[in-house]
């Protein structure tokens, strides 16, 4: 007989129970079906993302930890590029699947909450449509992964509020501790929810049993990856004080609050507003007042230390599926029909065109400017082997006795992996970059005094560590696309000022 449930809720006789989960329903698998199918259709179009590159790079060089990440996309990326060496599809597909199970979550969420069978599969459609699922889902990304992790702890979170059973705890601190192998914010999740409880209640649960053996487990699972970064100083602070800086994309505390209203998509903002009022407000679901807590501490974290804007879209998914149980039920009342009718006409103009800005369905030669301008990372996804060309035409052109010796240095770590995957079939030699996790992955020979340099806008820079730097060529990556590299200049430098081993950590090391 199985043991009865813990219930550490004690609602008291004048507070208004939650509803009771909605029906099962077909609706979101479908949905969530099609997402993943989409994702797959569409993961070999244009080419590898500048972090694709990198995390294969990483994945060569395996580790507890990296400066930027943790050990589990380096080791997935490692896995399904033995699988299948330079497929796109197969490295992409874990993306496309993880998408499909954010939207079941998001829908399982709405389901908790009471949502009926349409409701739910609103809710579904909502998550199929949104910016950070299907951006996400197109890319090997740390931020599909973390997507999956914190809707896993919405879902374990609204269950134990609803049902008082504080055992969800567990489930609670395994997503958080395999996500925190991934990236460390799932930390940030957790310092949300532990405040939205402190705010909201119920209070009891911060010294429940069964939560405090929950945060033993997550930190027990994220141990591997904490003590990596201890032991190198915590890097990843680093990191994130040049995004706080805007030295990245997606950063700075003006992008990261518009990012707040587009990153779902500008269709759903009034209805994740209408989730957030509701779950604060509303008697009935007094008991997820925590869950709405939780995403105003986040966001205010985020928008105070200057994070990128995408980190809470989890939590927004969370309020997503609140407001389509509220939305649905605004539409069944009153002119049903207008509203069903406005519902689907706004549908038109704000969630179809998601789908050009952030899949590749163009094609690639014929981008148009305002989609990079959107969304930055499709012009990271367009020519690398391109890229590899220039440098190998400037490596060509050296003199015989240069060309044997010389070696290349990268700006960041997307030009490093493209050369790394792309480099080897053209005869290149070895590329380095002190960017990130490529400065740990090795420095150039202590004679390698001839550098064909890429990445840097001007030669200023590298007259501290050469005798003389001259244009060589320029890369063309033969569409005309406006990203990081394209139309960018190429370095030959020689005279090497100072040693690697002098300067690689001191000087060449950067973070962003």
């Amino acid at each position: 007989m199985s043991e009865p449930a813990i219930d550490t809720r004690r609602p008291s006789r004048s507070e208004p129970s939650a509803p009771e989960p909605g029906p099962r329903t077909l609706g979101p698998w479908l949905v969530a079906g099609a997402v993943s199918v989409t994702l797959l259709l569409l993961s070999g179009r244009y080419g590898y993302h500048r972090d694709e590159l990198y995390f294969v790079l990483c994945g060569r060089h395996l580790d507890w930890g990296y400066v930027d990440q943790g050990p589990l996309v380096p080791a997935l990326a490692r896995l399904l590029d033995t699988i299948a060496p330079g497929n796109l599809v197969v490295l992409r597909t874990p993306s496309a699947l993880l998408a499909g199970g954010a939207v079941l979550l998001v829908a399982a969420i709405a389901r908790e909450l009471g949502a009926g069978r349409v409701a739910q599969s609103f809710a579904a459609v909502l998550a199929a449509l949104s910016g950070i699922v299907l951006a996400g889902g197109h890319l090997l990304s740390t931020t599909t992964i973390d997507l999956l992790a914190w809707l896993v702890v919405a879902l374990c979170a609204v269950r134990l509020l609803r049902t008082g059973d504080s055992r969800w705890a567990l489930g609670i601190g395994l997503a958080l501790g395999v996500g925190m192998l991934n990236k460390l914010l799932p930390g940030l999740l957790a310092v949300g929810l532990i405040a939205g409880v402190a705010i909201a209640g119920p209070r009891r649960l911060l010294r429940d049993r069964w939560v405090l053996a929950a945060a033993g487990l997550a930190v027990l699972l994220a141990a591997p990856n904490l003590i990596w970064q201890a032991a190198h100083g915590f890097p990843q602070l680093g990191v994130a004080a040049s995004i706080s800086d805007g030295d990245s994309s997606y950063s700075g505390r003006l992008d990261a609050l518009t990012l707040q209203f587009v990153i779902i998509s500008p269709y759903a903002v009034p209805i994740w507003i209408a989730g957030l009022v509701a779950v604060l407000r509303r008697p009935a679901w007094r008991v997820y007042r925590a869950v709405g807590w939780a995403w105003l501490v986040v966001v205010a974290i985020v928008l105070i230390a200057g994070g990128k804007g995408y980190y809470d879209a989890p939590l927004l998914l969370v309020l997503t599926a609140a407001g389509a149980v509220v939305t649905i039920g605004w539409a069944a009342r009153g002119a049903v029909w207008l509203r069903r009718g406005l519902l689907a006409l706004a549908a038109v103009p704000f969630l179809l065109p998601t789908v050009v800005l952030l899949l590749p369905v163009l094609p690639a030669d014929r981008l148009p400017g305002f989609v990079t301008d959107v969304n930055y990372d499709a012009g990271e996804t367009i020519g690398w082997p391109a890229f590899v060309d220039s440098v190998a035409t400037v490596h060509r052109g050296l003199p015989a006795d240069q060309r044997a010796r010389a070696v290349i240095l990268t700006g960041n770590y997307g030009e490093a992996g493209a050369l790394a995957r792309y480099g080897p079939e053209r005869g290149l030699p070895h590329a380095y970059s002190g960017h990130n996790s490529m400065v740990d992955f090795g420095r150039p020979p202590a004679d390698a005094d001839v550098v064909i340099v890429v990445g840097w806008e001007r030669a200023d820079p590298l007259a501290a560590w050469f005798d003389e730097c001259a244009p060589a060529g320029r890369v063309d990556q033969r569409v005309e696309v406006d990203n990081d590299e394209n139309g960018g200049p190429i370095f030959v430098c020689r005279g090497l000022r100072h040693p690697w081993a002098q300067i690689w950590d001191s000087e060449v090391r950067h973070t962003g």
